[in-house]
């Protein structure tokens, strides 16, 4: 099939992001993108090659899915996959458009969980703790894993972290803790400061 104007600007434009995708999350994800205009030689582009696909070769099901349907989902996120040696994959297919509505490209990209799993495991082994060695003394208030919960939870809310919160959003927080009886907590506005990185006197001015 003959590519419009259009539609070549169109292929060499998500070319070019993907480039920059395969650059900014390498070496851990693999970005693909897939010709649908022609569906027997779809792969135009691959960065980070984890799944050993050539250049040229055909479109996948969910490729020749979009070139059928146009009303065919745009964005698929975060499925799971696998590579043909059997490694687990997250996946996203992101559907390339042109000005009639149909599907001209596909964006994927393949993230190889390997490697995560095994920091996760590492992670999980590092953290653990045998309860039954419990010496009967704590080095931290009754409560304060709660405070600290509650502060990370109202931090991940705004996409932020305790560190970066902002002066209102702090006063919304300290109101939330008051609200929920945290406050009573032995000790609580030291651990607040602690876990803001603020000072306790900048706490009581968000608490007022």
């Amino acid at each position: 099939m003959k590519k419009s104007t259009e539609q070549l600007q169109l292929l060499e434009q998500v070319k070019q992001i993907a480039d920059g995708l395969g650059q900014t999350f390498a070496p851990f994800c693999e970005v693909v993108v897939h010709d649908l205009l022609d569906p027997k030689h779809a792969v135009l582009a691959i960065h980070n090659n984890l799944s050993q696909r050539d250049i040229g070769q055909p479109a996948t099901e969910l490729g020749l899915a979009r070139i059928i349907d146009p009303d065919f989902d745009q964005i698929i996120a975060n499925y799971p996959n696998k590579f043909a040696d059997g490694r687990q994959v997250k996946s996203t297919s992101i559907g390339i458009k042109d000005t009639s509505g149909n599907y001209i490209a596909a964006l994927c990209m393949n993230v190889d969980l390997t490697l995560f799993h095994g920091f996760q495991n590492a992670m999980n082994q590092f953290l653990a703790i045998d309860s039954a060695k419990k010496p009967g003394e704590s080095l931290d208030p009754a409560g304060a894993d709660a405070i600290r919960a509650r502060i990370d939870q109202f931090a991940a809310r705004l996409a932020s972290s305790p560190r970066t919160l902002k002066t209102r959003e702090r006063k919304q927080l300290l109101q939330e803790l008051k609200e929920s009886g945290l406050l009573e907590v032995r000790r609580s506005m030291e651990i607040i400061a602690e876990h803001l990185g603020v000072s306790r006197a900048s706490v009581y001015t968000y608490v007022k």
